[in-house]
């Protein structure tokens, strides 16, 4: 049996600025972007170089969703960006703007600052030893 997560939905609200913040701030690629319906899209990121795992941009629809955006893990850590070079990544990072929510440390598995996205989830960025 070969098994393997291909998207992860991250509730958003709206398309275009998530688009927007993912491409030009975080220099993800946009991978997909169709219509589904007047108001729904099947919208994919990924980072440079992902293979495996595409973020699937999902717009929020209704109270229960809306309410997620920004908070899909109960304030923990909800996605972990791996680099091959952390130094050049966290300084593109504050040069764009991007809020730190901790300042890089060296850890047992690697290099690692926490950051938030446009919404207020968290990311871990790991550069791994």
């Amino acid at each position: 049996m070969q098994q393997r997560i291909a998207h992860i939905a991250l509730v958003v609200n709206d398309y275009d600025e998530a688009i927007l913040f993912y491409t030009e701030k975080l220099g993800f690629n946009l991978i997909e972007d169709t219509p589904l319906s007047e108001t729904k899209r099947w919208v994919m990121i990924a980072p440079p170089g992902a293979k495996e795992c595409y973020l699937l941009l999902a717009k929020a629809d209704g109270e229960k969703q809306l309410a997620s955006v920004g908070n899909q893990t109960g304030g923990r850590v909800f996605l972990f960006l791996h680099t091959d070079d952390f130094w050049r990544d966290y300084n593109n990072m504050l040069k764009k703007g991007i809020h730190i929510v901790r300042p890089p440390k060296e850890e047992v598995y690697g290099t690692v600052a926490v950051f938030e996205d446009l919404y207020g989830n968290l990311w871990d960025l790991i550069e791994p030893h």
